[in-house]
């Protein structure tokens, strides 16, 4: 296992899906950039986006070999619960010797061990929770906590007993700049379609039925759409429309969404935060197993704001977005209403100023 510096670093830790780790990699940026001199580092699990994005990157970086336990087989909760032991183990090995200044967690199975190591030792550990509903880890070691940042109020009542501050969601330094409005967009205009950074295989495919008969319909219109990179051997190889361009993943997310006029997307907590920074509108499909129903909820916030149109994921889904695509697409007015202006994003600074308050100074 390799050996990080560990000692007074900052750790963030948080993944297995973009949701989780980028809001600690937005957290990271903002803390490097605000205090240069003090050690980053991150712990994740293998498995996780942490495990293919952070090797990519400068951030010094240890993962585990760990897996979720929701919705297991008894004998995979088991194997599941041997690896974060172990982990955690490693872990509390190396901060005895090295200790961290403190720990940010921003949720997801990736994050379960440095954030019990922490909490064993006693070393001061901080939270993040984007979704309107909080994730079974977060839910667990919430009281321990010296704060959680709250991505909304709405999450607050289900976290009883922890110290419960409302932020925002963090999002990556790209996004936290001006952005050309809808309203201001020429021809072509763009339909651009996430599914999420592992791929949302309904989407996918609703996406294909509806695609062409769109293009079809609205000839200044193309189509980007981010596959997954698990998908996207097998959706390229389908017939597609000429102006419907696939791709396993999108790095420069900013610049996709700025130069949309509509979004079609899960309804992650950390998209929805990109959304409003940006200023556009979506067609979200809330994924309908996520934890607790989160993603829904998620989505009826940004319905509520007049921000997006809410689908259920269903069989006829490509009649859906197509419907709805198309009322958009037809009408430049509806899709700046949806959009609305972009909205400033302090989630960053709100979490950086209050751990410099809790930890008794500024490093």
């Amino acid at each position: 296992m390799a050996q990080i510096e560990f000692k007074e670093a900052l750790v963030f830790t948080g993944g297995g899906t973009g949701g989780h780790f980028f809001p600690a990699v937005a957290l990271a940026e903002g803390a490097k950039a605000r205090w240069s001199h003090l050690p980053i580092a991150f712990v994740g699990a293998i498995r996780g986006i942490e495990g293919i994005k952070l090797p990519l990157s400068q951030w010094p970086h240890l993962l585990f070999e760990v897996e979720g336990f929701l919705g297991r087989s008894p004998l995979k909760m088991t194997r599941a619960a041997w690896k974060l032991w172990r982990a955690k183990s490693n872990l509390k090995a190396q901060w005895k010797q090295q200790r961290p200044k403190a720990v940010i967690g921003t949720g997801g199975y990736g994050a379960a061990p440095a954030l019990l190591a922490a909490r064993d030792l006693g070393i001061p550990y901080f939270l993040h929770e984007s979704n309107a509903a909080p994730g079974e880890l977060v839910r667990r070691v919430s009281k321990g906590a010296r704060r959680v940042w709250c991505g909304m109020d709405a999450v607050m009542p289900l976290l009883p007993g922890a110290d419960c501050l409302t932020v925002g969601t963090p999002i990556r330094s790209s996004f936290l700049r001006e952005f050309t409005t809808v309203k201001d967009l020429a021809a072509p205009f763009q339909l651009l379609v996430l599914g999420g950074s592992g791929g949302a295989r309904a989407i996918n495919e609703a996406m294909m039925l509806a695609a062409p008969p769109l293009l079809e319909q609205f000839p200044d219109w193309t189509i980007l759409h981010q596959t997954g990179a698990g998908e996207f051997e097998r959706i390229k190889a389908a017939p597609h429309h000429e102006r419907h361009q696939i791709v396993p993943f999108i790095e420069a997310m900013d610049e996709a969404m700025e130069a949309a006029s509509l979004v079609v997307s899960r309804a992650g907590a950390s998209t929805c935060a990109e959304l409003k920074a940006a200023g556009r509108g979506a067609i979200l499909i809330p994924l309908p197993n996520s934890a607790h129903d989160h993603q829904k909820k998620n989505a009826e916030a940004l319905g509520l704001e007049n921000r997006a149109v809410l689908v259920s994921q269903q069989a006829n889904l490509a009649d859906h977005i197509e419907a709805h695509a198309a009322s958009h697409m037809a009408n430049a007015y509806a899709r700046i209403k949806l959009g609305k202006t972009p909205e400033l994003n302090r989630a960053v600074e709100l979490c950086l100023n209050d751990l410099a308050k809790a930890l008794g100074r500024e490093f």
